[in-house]
């Protein structure tokens, strides 16, 4: 097929003045178009009055020959690569050991998913719960103020990405399209089809929900295992080389392949991994709160007169700025009309995420507005000193929104001003048990205050009334990455140190979001795959 980019349309245009558009451009009679399908469609806002749609097409043509050669100086006609997903190895009838993978977030499945339909049989461990239990247990502490430290937000059946805004795309080099395989396989799971071409897709978290438990059906109906409530207690290491892990339970499950999809806030398994002697390493990652505005002020800031068309949708932004201090400050996990949600997986520790609906309906606009921190500058230590700066943050955070799991929180004008907070505003925090108003300059180190206070007036310049007094700060935001990174081969995807211990996903350090870390686990699923085989 031939794809064909940068074709530019009006926002409102008809269906059919895509087809003419087509045969416009290309010179040719409708009569030559054999197929034609959607592979991305894109939005030009550089002019809010004048938004477009931007589109990439692939294109079954006849005379495709003579077509290529008329466009062969165009860049933005070729041919069209094939992303139909290749598997590079399949289980032997006689399979000893059965691959083992830890966690169930979007590593761990796509990991999992990949060798099932390969035909290793993967048993799944999971911490936490399925899907269903999870969302009660969730709930729990959203509305009861009631933690359950192996199931919530992070731990338990799709991860952390499942209760988020379910963004599925990522700037990460992808010249295998593993991303590809991962859109078909939640479409085949119940996603949207508009999912494969739209240029930032997503799905939401009640999506995600069912979405996730189809994924699972189709693991065990290929012969694979999963567990549930089955927290690994110890990895078994002989002479450099796994030989199984051992559950709180007691019981041992024998594997010389195993593949450690944790997330980034198994702080209880990074501790057990650096005790057995894995190497490990501190990595950077981000601190800051999470900033509420209504959903209308970003939708006119970035659509202007087309704000509220429901083409569009709700509007989302990326801030990025660089303080005074050295500091970079920059936009998180942006959840157009959602909410901020308690995250916390810890007792006696105050988290918060963002989490949108498909929809994006719901009043306000939030995102991280987070600095950035290094290990040699900020927690100097060992491996694990990243765990214990977020624990301090998060700890602080609980003590400022009175230890009930509500947070702090703090207005803008107020944050910018350094005046503590006494009274809400016209915008109300999403954030539920509860926010309670104080000063924030007591929830984060000088710096990053100090950073944060100079962004917002400047993150105002790029989207009007940024800045609004009235507008939402609640803290804190410290999970915004893995506070370590398990380091590994380049070619083997094994540990640097271990054979047969494949780190993948957010919590490895190999991977942000729900799109990366489930291409992270397809590539390491492949590893697995070969080396049973080899």
């Amino acid at each position: 097929m031939i794809r064909l980019r940068e074709l530019k349309l009006p926002l409102n245009h008809p269906e059919e003045a895509l087809r003419a558009a087509v045969l416009e451009r290309l010179g040719i009679q409708d009569s030559d178009i054999q197929d034609f399908q959607i592979f991305r469609r894109g939005i030009d806002s550089r002019d809010s009055d004048n938004i477009l749609f931007v589109y990439t097409l692939d294109l079954k043509l006849r005379n495709q020959a003579e077509i290529l050669k008329r466009f062969k100086k165009d860049r933005n006609v070729d041919i069209a690569p094939n992303m139909s997903y290749q598997f590079v190895a399949h289980a032997p009838e006689n399979l000893n050991k059965r691959p083992v993978v830890i966690g169930m977030g979007p590593a761990g499945i796509f990991a999992g998913l990949i060798l099932a339909q390969s035909g290793f049989k993967p048993i799944i461990l999971e911490r936490g719960k399925e899907v269903r239990e999870r969302t009660k247990d969730t709930f729990g502490l959203w509305r009861k103020n009631v933690l359950n430290p192996e199931s919530n937000v992070q731990f338990g059946e799709g991860g952390a990405g499942t209760f988020s805004d379910g963004k599925l795309y990522s700037q990460i080099k992808d010249p295998k399209h593993y991303g590809r395989k991962v859109l078909t396989e939640f479409v085949k799971a119940g996603a949207p089809e508009k999912i494969l071409y739209v240029s930032k897709p997503h799905i939401g978290t009640f999506r995600l929900v069912s979405m996730v438990e189809k994924i699972r059906a189709e693991i065990i109906a290929l012969g694979g295992e999963i567990r549930f409530q089955s927290r690994v207690e110890d990895i078994e290491i002989v002479d450099g080389q796994v030989q199984g892990v051992k559950l709180a339970s007691g019981e041992h499950i024998a594997t010389d392949h195993l593949v450690l999809a944790i997330g980034h806030s198994a702080r209880d398994t990074f501790e057990m991994l650096h005790a057995r002697g894995v190497y490990i390493e501190a990595k950077p990652f981000s601190i800051g709160f999470r900033i509420e505005h209504p959903q209308g002020l970003i939708d006119r800031a970035r659509w202007g007169v087309n704000a509220g068309n429901p083409l569009l949708g709700s509007a989302d932004y990326k801030l990025v700025y660089h303080a005074k201090n050295g500091r970079s400050v920059y936009s998180f996990c942006m959840c157009p009309g959602g909410t901020v949600v308690a995250a916390t997986s810890e007792p006696g520790r105050v988290v918060t995420n963002g989490m949108s609906q498909y929809s994006r309906d719901e009043r306000n606009a939030n995102s991280g507005i987070v600095v950035g921190i290094t290990p040699e500058v900020d927690f100097p230590g060992g491996p694990l000193a990243g765990v214990e700066f977020q624990r301090k943050l998060e700890a602080k955070a609980f003590e400022l929104g009175g230890r009930n799991y509500q947070a702090p929180g703090q207005l803008i004008g107020d944050f910018i001003a350094g005046r503590p907070s006494t009274q809400f505003g016209s915008v109300l925090p999403s954030y539920t048990p509860g926010v309670t108003l104080t000063d924030l300059a007591e929830a984060l180190p000088d710096f990053a205050i100090e950073a944060i206070r100079e962004a917002l007036p400047a993150f105002a310049r790029q989207i009007k009334n940024y800045d609004l007094p009235d507008g939402m700060l609640t803290g804190v935001e410290t999970r915004t990455s893995s506070p370590i990174r398990i380091k590994r081969d380049n070619d083997s995807l094994q540990s640097l140190n271990v054979k047969g211990l494949y780190p993948t996903g957010e919590g490895a350090g190999y991977a942000g979001g729900i799109l990366s870390a489930a291409v992270d686990g397809i590539k390491v699923a492949e590893a697995v795959a070969k080396s049973m085989v080899s």
